[in-house]
């Protein structure tokens, strides 16, 4: 039986990018500065997590290898496995900027080669025509925000304001976003969603990658709280992506988490949502039971960006990140002869640098499955090779970008 399970381990970067200056990240890393707090003791919080970061799944699967060949040398307080029990590389990304379409799509062998779209990082970041476009197609009297700011920082300062008004959050990041927040119960989920939709219609020009509907609950400052019914409104890939490929051969594509919503719902056969790392993990682990012979799964862990990385948590991020080791097991035992398992990451949002952003780094790239040899895969010129690797173990024709490493 020949199946593919794909986890996105959101914002995992190794280090090591060859472009990484470029892009303000020279000397970023988001596992190895991780590794390095936490070996400090820096990365200590009473009742979460305690001394050196301890991943004995990933690092015998060759995570420390993968990290060593992004950086040329083991992260801080951890040594390589005695034995190896996968493939382990370290992946540099080519696409252009370091969103999150850009690395789901590179990785499933589709990089973006062109320049997205920016509101720049001041007050007032988004031009008023845009604003009168979207207050007059929605029928809303006005917004609050319009500037650059985390997601929990806006609604703490603009929550209340919303609530009394109903006028929604808008506010943007270094990403290639336009980020709309609104309470679930004072202004309307299904609200929310249409007018997300109107601000998509009005934003492709602009080539803005996603509108993204940040619902919240609560009642004050102190107990406003995002929701689970966050959804992206992306735009679709340039060209066909992996998943294409795979549902025009015949097979499923089951989606788990935010991965429809990042390629816009293209090649996406069935849609498992689940809130929350842990509860991912048991959704994937659900779609890896249904998935048959030539079928894809691709999951994205969205809590080491959203939660703990943007919000440079690094004791949140540890935990998560030990947490998920801990789920390693369950993976595998899920699997069948001819089955394969890719680790992986999209970019890198090192909870240790400067401002709230993703960082400019490599990834790792660990592959498993029953009867699969260890060894090293290198230092790969493009998560590309990641989806044409899939592509082949699943008798996929070569695609256009990236070659296979199996």
């Amino acid at each position: 039986m020949a199946r593919a399970f794909l986890y996105v381990l959101d914002s995992f970067g190794i280090g090591g990018a060859p472009d990484a200056r470029a892009y303000g990240d020279l000397g970023a890393d988001t596992l190895g500065h991780i590794a390095e707090f936490c070996a400090a003791g820096l990365g200590d919080r009473e009742g979460l997590r305690s001394g050196p970061l301890k991943l004995p799944n990933l690092s015998a699967l060759g995570l420390l290898e993968a990290a060593k060949l992004a950086t040329r040398h083991y992260p801080a307080g951890m040594e390589g496995a005695d034995r190896l029990f996968g493939r382990y590389g370290a992946a540099s990304e080519v696409s252009r900027g370091k969103d999150t379409p850009s690395g789901h799509w590179e990785i499933a062998a589709t990089p973006v080669m062109f320049d997205w779209g920016y509101f720049p990082d001041q007050q007032d970041c988004f031009p008023a025509d845009l604003l009168e476009a979207i207050y007059r197609e929605a029928d809303i009297p006005g917004s609050l925000g319009n500037c650059h700011a985390s997601g929990t920082e806006i609604i703490k300062r603009f929550g209340q304001e919303h609530v009394w008004t109903r006028r929604p959050i808008f506010y943007a990041s270094a990403d290639s976003v336009f980020q709309i927040a609104a309470h679930e119960y004072h202004f309307g989920l299904d609200r929310l969603m249409k007018l997300c939709a109107v601000v998509r219609e009005l934003t492709y020009d602009l080539n803005i990658g996603r509108v993204i509907a940040r619902p919240f609950i609560g009642e004050t400052a102190e107990t406003f709280k995002r929701t689970g019914n966050r959804r992206d409104f992306s735009i679709a890939p340039p060209e066909e992506t992996l998943l294409d490929r795979v549902t025009a051969a015949g097979g499923t594509v089951l989606a788990v988490g935010k991965i429809s919503d990042i390629f816009a719902g293209k090649g996406v056969s069935r849609v498992f949502k689940a809130d929350g790392n842990d509860a991912l993990v048991d959704a994937s682990l659900e779609a890896m039971d249904a998935a048959g012979e030539g079928d894809l799964m691709f999951t994205n862990l969205v809590d080491f960006d959203m939660v703990y990385g943007h919000r440079r948590d690094v004791p949140g991020y540890a935990a998560a990140l030990e947490a998920f080791d801990a789920r390693v097991g369950d993976i595998a035992e899920r699997m069948k002869p001819g089955d394969i398992a890719v680790l992986t990451a999209d970019h890198g949002c090192d909870p240790t640098w400067r401002g709230s952003d993703h960082t400019r780094e490599r990834v790792p790239v660990l592959v498993f499955g029953p009867g699969l040899q260890p060894g090293s895969l290198g230092v790969r010129e493009t998560y590309a090779d990641i989806g044409e690797s899939i592509a082949r173990h699943l008798g996929l024709a070569p695609g256009k970008h990236g070659a296979s490493f199996l």
